[in-house]
């Protein structure tokens, strides 16, 4: 069993998966006690099958957890947290798309993502606590837009300045407020147990 001071930190990548030079990864390797939500075989863009690998992650974890997801890897938290009642001590979910507005090119399109069950976007209150991490010039989401999630959400959202989708197109590569982060969200909950 994990040291409740150490929870593990579970690793959602968005639609494209595991990417090499990208900030989770590089989270991942850096910290001691970390699990990576392993990327489909089939069923890449269902909205069940990404929730349904999430859960058997954390199903597989004794100890205290702390998600952080990136991207469609918000969504598939949020999605997962309505129907899963395992306590997660909080989540750091940075820039969330908005999968109700038409994306750029490459992207799936509004009708692709509700026909794979994507579509509503949850907007009910997260049952652990949470970050938003958000982008001014993210081509996935508006602020505006990001701010209403975290809203509804009740997420604390952290305006992260002009940082693109924080991917490694956007030059993010390493992120070290991640690691802020996670260290936050695990010392709120050990206050809120005190």
């Amino acid at each position: 069993m994990n040291n409740p001071e150490n929870p593990t930190v579970v690793i959602v990548p968005g639609l494209r998966d595991h990417v090499a030079d990208h900030w989770q990864t590089h989270l991942a390797e850096k910290l001691p006690n970390t699990r990576t939500v392993p990327p489909l075989e089939h069923d890449k863009l269902s909205r069940d099958a990404r929730v349904a690998a999430l859960d058997r992650v954390v199903a597989d974890i004794a100890g205290p957890i702390v998600i952080v997801a990136h991207s469609a890897g918000v969504m598939i938290t949020v999605h997962w947290a309505q129907r899963h009642t395992r306590a997660i001590r909080g989540a750091l979910l940075a820039t969330p798309p908005d999968f109700e507005s038409r994306l750029p090119d490459g992207y799936p399109a509004p009708d692709d993502l509700s026909r794979n069950g994507w579509l509503p976007t949850p907007r009910e209150l997260l049952p652990f606590p949470s970050i938003v991490a958000a982008s001014t010039n993210d081509p996935l989401a508006r602020l505006a837009q990001v701010a209403e999630m975290a809203r509804d959400w009740g997420s604390r959202l952290v305006h992260l300045g002009a940082v693109g989708h924080l991917n490694p197109a956007s030059g993010y590569g390493l992120w070290p407020r991640a690691e802020e982060f996670v260290r936050e969200l695990a010392r709120t909950y050990e206050d809120a147990a005190h």
